[in-house]
């Protein structure tokens, strides 16, 4: 394989910090709030949860959450491949009055989440990031969804039993165009910066182009939605059901793990 090939953009800063700007755009708030009420339909059932956000990035899901509880979830670990999101982290629990309860940990989720304990979690968040879970096969010299699959059952591992998958993911082909379209306009005149955002959205645009030409290869999985509840069922998870969101470009899914589900 190339290095252009293999290089992961998503523990780049500049990345990073670009897909930060997200949480400006109307259509990401609303997919936000999607993801939220599946997690938890009666944000009153969040106090006292112990949650990790998948892929956390910047921290809207672990923000959503904190404000939607009012500030009673027990604690929230956020993880990301990216380290920048460690400096995000910490000024998000400092403008919250959460330092110790919103904590940020960089890991690379394709490998699974060896440093997370079984049923440790009584929710887990994702948004729009699983997709980007990737094996490469040397001997067959190809992409695999190994990774991927791989990922859900680590995450039915770290849930305890009862607990909540909440997550998003892009549909098939998904168009960034129609994202950025749909909300655009409206964000940059709500935004404080808006040049720093028009620049921000030019980049993700860019990134999104090469997100969508690896996944071409089968590096990245964007997938029907009855392909993604196969794989949840697989990994042991009952009560799946899944809604359009982000502008009709992204699934939200919910899947439970069952009272009496193994570790």
């Amino acid at each position: 394989m190339s290095t252009t090939m293999t290089a992961n953009h998503w523990a780049d800063a500049k990345c990073a910090k670009a897909f930060w700007s997200q949480s400006e755009l109307p259509v990401f708030h609303a997919l936000t709030a999607d993801t939220l009420a599946a997690a938890y339909p009666d944000a009153a059932t969040a106090a006292g949860k112990r949650v990790l956000d998948l892929g956390c990035g910047g921290g809207t899901l672990t923000r959503g959450l904190w404000e939607r509880s009012a500030g009673a979830v027990g604690g929230i670990l956020g993880v990301d491949y990216a380290a920048a999101n460690a400096q995000r982290y910490e000024k998000l629990a400092a403008e919250l009055h959460a330092v110790g309860r919103i904590a940020f940990d960089a890991v690379n989720f394709s490998h699974g989440l060896p440093t997370l304990p079984s049923a440790d979690f009584d929710c887990v968040l994702s948004g729009l990031s699983i997709t980007y879970a990737e094996h490469y096969d040397e001997a067959a010299g190809r992409w695999t969804q190994q990774a991927y699959d791989g990922l859900f059952h680590e995450v039915f591992r770290v849930l305890k039993p009862g607990g909540r998958f909440a997550f998003s993911v892009n549909v098939p082909n998904p168009s960034w165009w129609t994202v950025g379209l749909t909300s655009v306009f409206g964000a940059l005149r709500r935004s404080p910066k808006p040049l720093r955002l028009l620049k921000n959205l030019n980049r993700m645009n860019r990134y999104g182009r090469w997100l969508k030409r690896q996944a071409d290869l089968g590096r990245f999985h964007y997938l029907p939605a009855e392909q993604v509840a196969a794989k949840l069922a697989a990994a042991g998870f009952t009560a799946i059901g899944h809604t359009l969101s982000y502008a009709g470009q992204a699934f939200v899914f919910h899947a439970d793990k069952p009272v009496g589900g193994a570790s």
